[in-house]
């Protein structure tokens, strides 16, 4: 009896390369292996216990559905929240409440672009940009920056050379996932200059602000000459450490994208209640929260930095933000290297996992000899995993020369 056959958006939406790996990591688990886990951004400092109180405290008789933008308590705290933050001139109205900034990033998409119409980005980028892009039918056009630069900004000329009848919007990410580089006062002007001579919108994924450890971050919303182009996409599970309450918020001043992106929340009905409600008591809570966590992951970031540039033949820039940086490791194929660090290397039954780099880019055969860490655990856990990195290298470096 013949089968019905998924869609060809289904079959061609690209697999999470941060997670594909996790079913070797489940039978080295089996097997009764430690694994570090570098691979994801998933912070380990506790919950604001503000969360837990409100979510004790709701009395409500029964979980009802909620407004589609989001519930008046929850946009009014981020209200003053991006207020906080020098963004005065954003209102409750420019805020649609999103089930985490994935979702943020899909409606963004959408509303921005047309099935086959192109979207500016550089890479290396946050790998699931790749597969809203595809459920949106939107195309990513990628960029190139370089890890011996730091992945900063290529010129004017060489972006500008991407733009064509087709291009729709420039999506930035800043501080960025995966590099740790944030953008400066100038790469951001350069990309208002672009955006308002072709007239194209500006997506800023900014969900690291707090993640700051060298500069200034400098959101998209400080361009006033941008306030119809530019689209903020938010979240706050790595910030107040909420992965999965799954609450995150698109920011616009252009009324037209706040109108189509309700009815794209419409559409899904709303985002959960109980997380919303909770979610409002931690922002209102204040931003001291934020100082000891920025103090524990920059102190994270120069324990991994100082133990990966001690490894011969690895390269990586100093990330200026966010809790990741893309590593070159001396391999042909990083693919392979994370796959056999789970597979068939162990140091007294520990090993480490990383994200390979190809998933961070569009471009065929970039990122092969790259890998994205998170600095996620403790400074302790991150020279244990480093080091069995080193170890991992020296073997396999060995294996390959013995095959060779």
């Amino acid at each position: 009896m013949p089968v019905p056959s998924v869609s060809s958006r289904g079959l061609s939406t690209p697999a999470s390369p941060i997670r594909k790996l996790a079913p070797f990591a489940e039978k080295a688990k089996a097997e009764g292996i430690k694994i570090y886990l570098l691979n994801i951004g998933q912070p380990d400092i506790s919950t604001p216990p503000e969360f837990y109180q409100a979510l004790h405290g709701f009395k409500e008789k029964v979980l009802a559905y909620n407004p589609s933008q989001g519930i008046d308590p929850l946009r009014q705290s981020l209200e003053r929240y991006y207020h906080r933050n020098g963004f005065e001139q954003i209102q409750k109205q420019d805020i649609l409440v999103t089930t985490g900034g994935s979702e943020a990033v899909l409606f963004s998409m959408m509303a921005v672009a047309s099935p086959g119409e192109e979207i500016l980005t550089f890479e290396p980028f946050y790998p699931n940009y790749n597969g809203f892009a595809h459920m949106a039918g939107v195309h990513l056009v990628p960029i190139q920056t370089d890890p011996e630069t730091g992945y900063r900004l290529p010129s004017r000329k060489t972006i500008e050379e991407k733009i064509s009848s087709k291009t729709r919007a420039i999506l930035i990410c800043s501080p960025n996932n995966p590099t740790g580089t944030i953008l400066s006062q100038s790469e951001l002007e350069q990309i208002q200059s672009l955006a308002l001579k072709h007239n194209l919108f500006v997506l800023s994924d900014e969900v690291y602000r707090e993640f700051t450890f060298d500069g200034k971050h400098t959101g998209i919303l400080s361009f006033p000459d941008l306030s119809k182009h530019a689209i903020l996409m938010d979240s706050l599970s790595k910030r107040y450490s909420l992965c999965g309450a799954r609450i995150g918020c698109i920011v616009s001043k252009n009324a037209e994208v706040m109108q189509t992106v309700l009815k794209f929340g419409q559409a899904r009905l709303c985002p959960p209640t109980l997380e919303q409600t909770a979610a409002a008591a931690v922002v209102d809570a204040g931003d001291n929260y934020f100082k000891e966590m920025t103090r524990e992951y920059k102190k994270r970031r120069d324990t991994i930095y100082e133990s990966l540039t001690n490894i011969s033949g690895v390269f990586c820039k100093m990330p200026q933000g966010a809790f990741y940086l893309m590593v070159t490791f001396p391999v042909d194929d990083i693919e392979d290297f994370c796959r056999w660090m789970l597979t068939d290397f162990h140091l007294k039954k520990e090993t480490t996992m990383v994200a390979p780099g190809p998933g961070f880019y569009r471009t065929e055969g970039k990122g092969k000899c790259e890998a994205r860490i998170a600095y996620v655990l403790n400074s302790d856990d991150l020279k244990k995993a480093v080091h069995i990195l080193k170890e991992g290298l020296s073997v396999y470096n060995k294996k390959a020369l013995g095959s060779s």
